[in-house]
């Protein structure tokens, strides 16, 4: 795998995606409910993926795609050679409502493998980006390795509904953890908060429910600063399955999970 030509050929294809969004701006959205009333797609969303895969097909045709809208058709059971993980939009209810708090989100693979990870919150025009063994950045500037802090002076990214009872995890611990940090926050973006965490402006970011394309590209970027990134049981992640995941400044995510994580006993969908 030739990580420059890869490298320099994605960054000239996000920026072409992102200024196709731009330009969707003025336009009517097509709006339709997939999983649930919640989980929401646009046409941006899918003409988005669509053009993506194109780009990738045409630098070869042998690399597999791995994307939210399934528009590629392809059944990836297995990470073998390469692999692009892509959500078109991370952060679509943002992008509707809001016009802001949302990216386009790519992660290589290559046998399983995180070579490269892009995160461009096109907004703020805020490129992040890693690649293997050779450092984090944002907008081509590097991206500091994280410092040690202790949990109490922390900033956390959480979703507020776990917070009340639920039927995923101890409410009553989880709150217990916000009581002690310094302060929550949410901004409905997986990514934006992996990418908040990596930069140190938060410390940890923990969800219930996170797919591939949620977390790929940030968990390359992450680790290149030094953070950490685990289940929330403190298993490796799966980039096959949905499942629970943390990413945290290292000097605090064990203690997260060991303290004040308590999965209930069901099933995770």
């Amino acid at each position: 795998m030739d990580i420059i030509s890869i490298h320099n050929y994605t960054m000239d294809i996000i920026q072409e995606a992102a200024e196709r969004i731009r330009k969707s701006f003025s336009q009517k959205v097509e709006i339709e409910t997939k999983a649930d009333a919640n989980d929401l797609v646009t046409n941006i969303d899918k003409e988005t993926e669509m053009f993506l895969i194109e780009k990738i097909k045409q630098y070869d045709t042998n690399h597999r795609i791995l994307g939210e809208e399934g528009m590629s058709h392809e059944n990836i059971s297995n990470l073998d050679g390469v692999v692009w993980i892509v959500d078109p939009i991370d952060g679509t209810t943002n992008f509707i409502r809001q016009q802001r708090n949302f990216t386009i989100s790519i992660g290589i693979y290559e046998n399983g493998v995180g070579k490269l990870g892009y995160i461009y919150d096109i907004v703020r025009d805020e490129l992040f980006y890693g690649i293997e063994g050779q450092g984090a950045y944002i907008n081509n500037v590097r991206m500091n390795r994280l410092e040690k802090l202790p949990l109490n002076e922390a900033l956390i990214g959480i979703n507020a509904s776990w917070a009340v009872k639920n039927k995923r995890i101890n409410s009553e611990r989880v709150g217990e953890l916000i009581r002690y940090v310094r302060g929550t926050r949410s901004y409905g973006s997986a990514t934006i908060e992996c990418m908040l965490v990596a930069t140190g402006k938060l410390d940890a970011y923990m969800s219930m429910r996170l797919s591939p394309w949620d977390i790929a590209a940030a968990t390359v970027i992450a680790k290149e600063v030094g953070a950490e990134f685990t289940t929330l049981k403190g298993e490796p992640i799966n980039l096959l399955h949905q499942d629970t995941f943390i990413i945290a400044n290292a000097s605090i995510r064990q203690e997260i999970i060991e303290q004040y994580v308590e999965l209930l006993p069901v099933e995770i969908k």
